[in-house]
């Protein structure tokens, strides 16, 4: 559910920022990350969250790339501490430029975030610098988080759950409150719209977790079964050693543990472990209890009936997407 006309808008606006400075070292790879667009979901959460609450679109657009360059620049961190090659299906910054460049450019990209709030004045301004304060500390709490689970095997689902809201969830959150700052929005729709982004951030966490085990190859993008060949312990892992009988749950983390198994038997071995359980339809059921309490957070809203369908209709969306 991408407002093309709106992405456009926002891209422009992205574009004209000034990031044709010296050192070219420094400010290159900022555009680079900026220029390779996804599908800017957490600008465009500011942007509709703003147009809902009833003030124009032009007057969120630095709060918008705020979210957006700050998103990023946890993106050009974190790939270097997964040591990802590719992102986006381009070369990583760290690739590309070097670990020092990538760092000294993710540190500049961090204060443009707050830069761009210099746009809003006096308690407007306090309260989105607060939000993206908090946000950026839970932020990095939710990747420590995720850094530990490696080397520990006995994460639970519920410390995983509060890792993903740490990690993912909560931006998706701030984003839409963001708008609603702009507008004056009261505090308890604030809260609201939060947790409404909160909720939907853990259900879409969890069903990209779905979607690269049990997803469709031809639409999913990216090929199936890389968390599992990662060792990553998703939703979808943490379940199925829940559930398993002893001799199974051993021999599930005695597969991950493994390291000269072929990747397609690694895979397949593992999904029949996760279809003994039923990981998948467990997983499909949180998807919607999450969507469902994101929706019922919506509702205590006072925006008017009409955008609150606009939401909701951008949630079944968000939930049917194949990648």
């Amino acid at each position: 559910m991408i407002d093309t006309a709106l992405k456009k808008r926002f891209e422009s606006y992205l574009s004209g920022l000034n990031f044709d400075k010296e050192p070219a070292n420094l400010y290159e790879p900022i555009k680079y990350t900026l220029g390779n667009a996804g599908k800017r979901i957490r600008p465009l959460l500011v942007l509709w969250s703003a147009k809902t609450f009833g003030v124009e679109i032009e007057q969120a657009l630095p709060a918008a790339a705020s979210i957006e360059i700050f998103h990023n620049f946890t993106l050009l961190h974190d790939d270097i501490m997964d040591n990802a090659p590719l992102r986006r299906g381009k070369p990583t910054v760290y690739k590309k430029w070097g670990e020092n460049i990538a760092i000294l450019s993710g540190d500049t990209m961090l204060v443009w975030a707050y830069k761009m709030l210099e746009d809003y004045d006096g308690t407007v301004y306090k309260k989105l610098n607060s939000l993206l304060s908090k946000t950026a500390i839970e932020v990095c709490e939710g990747q420590q988080m995720d850094m530990d689970f490696e080397t520990r095997d006995n994460v639970s689902i519920k410390e995983y759950i509060e890792m993903i809201r740490l990690k993912t969830a909560v931006l998706l959150g701030a984003a839409l409150q963001f708008g609603g700052i702009i507008a004056n929005a009261d505090e308890q729709d604030l809260e609201n719209i939060s947790d409404f982004g909160i909720k939907l951030g853990l259900a879409f966490q969890i069903q990209d977790d779905y979607l690269d085990t049990f997803g469709d190859k031809d639409t999913f993008g990216k090929r199936i079964g890389g968390d599992i060949l990662d060792r990553k312990k998703t939703f979808l892992y943490l379940t199925a050693l829940q559930e398993a009988s002893p001799s199974d749950k051993t021999g599930l983390q005695t597969l991950f543990h493994s390291g000269n198994i072929p990747d397609e038997q690694l895979i397949a071995q593992t999904i029949d472990f996760y279809k003994k359980y039923n990981v998948d339809k467990i997983a499909q059921n949180q998807m919607e209890t999450f969507t469902r309490e994101a929706l019922q957070s919506l509702d205590k809203t006072t925006l008017s009936a009409d955008k609150k369908t606009f939401w909701q209709d951008f949630a079944k969306n968000l939930m049917l997407r194949k990648s």
